[in-house]
């Protein structure tokens, strides 16, 4: 890897850095403001604090659990309060203007329609709330000089049954600004295989989908995803690594999964903190992230759930760039790995690279 010896990243300038977000869930990255202002609204009494501090305190605790199962457990109150279309409205638009502070220049945000029916919306009624926030906190980003694009993956949960419903929901919002289909829960006793039928519409329809796996199952659910599934991206894919073996003189062997996800470039949705907080690696030093880039992985960097992880995008480029001494040429190719990526029409991917992230990188490298 290329340390850039001359001018290497500090934390406030990787703050200004264009950075692209492929995996990040709107109901993992609400502020704990809004959480505490719209349960007293709507009447939620389950919160387990009383302040914003707090809060976030306990979502964060809660979340590091070593469990993929017992990580997703606190999302039950982030869910709660996002049963209104303002309520969705406000978090969605909040989210958009905190990515934006963060100079994020392009994100795919993802979420289940499905767990935000309890007032009484339809299905269609909750994409569109959601991205009606997204495209008023664009334009109002936009106004403050912070330009976003922001674009809606749409998940169904594994271990329900309604997942071809939720593809229907992504091809008939395509052009409205959902630009894929996802599937998210529980990995273990839930393969990706129970939703075939989905994934099969979604190729009819010409259309985008990564899947959630090699997290917390290993490979068998990576192998399911790419070899049953067709998934164009792997949502984490961390425990491709289970594939590769390092000799102790640094040589290493991929087996055959490793190899075709390599050759054929699949993209990787890599988040550093999730994964630690999930058990799926041990630490930040310690995460495959490294090795995977050294390999030459389509690797990405993604924040999972900004809340659960108190992260953002410039605390895990920062984590990565501590552990492992990246430069700036390193976290442009993390960058330009993503927008590459993207479910986005290819000119606009290609604008995005040369009008924005490759100047600014420039600038910032000196």
């Amino acid at each position: 890897m290329s340390t850039d010896l001359l001018n290497p990243p500090e934390h406030a300038l990787i703050r200004l850095a264009p950075k692209v977000l492929l995996h990040d869930h709107l109901d993992g990255g609400l502020r704990p403001s809004t959480v505490l202002e719209i349960a007293a609204a709507t009447g939620y009494d389950g919160l387990p604090a009383t302040n914003p501090d707090e809060l976030a305190a306990w979502f964060r605790t809660a979340a590091h659990s070593g469990s993929l199962v017992r990580y997703l457990e606190p999302f039950a109150h982030t869910v709660a309060v996002m049963q209104t279309a303002d309520a969705l409205h406000r978090v969605a638009y909040e989210c958009v203007q905190d990515l934006a502070a963060d100079a994020v220049v392009y994100a795919e945000v993802r979420f289940a329609p499905e767990l935000h029916l309890d007032a009484g919306l339809s299905l269609d009624e909750v994409v569109e709330a959601v991205l009606a926030g997204f495209a008023d906190g664009q334009r109002d980003a936009a106004a403050d000089g912070t330009p976003i694009l922001v674009r809606c993956l749409v998940t169904a949960m594994r271990h329900a049954a309604r997942s071809q419903e939720i593809a229907e929901l992504a091809i008939r919002f395509r052009h409205r600004g959902v630009v894929g289909f996802d599937i998210a829960g529980a990995e273990a006793g839930y393969p990706p295989t129970r939703h075939l039928d989905a994934f099969e519409y979604m190729r009819n329809h010409n259309g985008h989908f990564t899947i959630h796996a090699g997290e917390a199952f290993g490979l068998p659910s990576i192998h399911d995803a790419l070899a049953f599934c067709g998934a164009n991206r792997l949502g984490h894919g961390v425990r491709i690594v289970d594939d590769i073996t390092v000799a102790a003189d640094g040589s290493y062997h991929l087996g055959e999964l490793a190899a075709l996800v390599r050759d054929n470039r699949v993209p990787l949705e890599l988040c550093p903190s999730s994964n630690v907080q999930t058990g799926a690696v041990p630490s930040i030093a310690e995460h495959p992230f490294d090795l995977l880039a050294r390999l030459r992985f389509r690797v990405t960097v993604n924040t999972d759930n900004r809340l659960m992880s108190d992260t953002t995008m410039s605390d895990e480029m920062i984590r990565l760039v501590d552990a492992f001494g990246y430069g700036w040429s390193d976290l442009q190719r993390f960058t330009i790995n993503a927008m590459k990526s993207a479910f986005l029409p290819f000119d606009q991917r290609l604008e995005l690279i040369d009008d924005v992230i490759k100047p600014r990188y420039a600038v910032l490298a000196g």
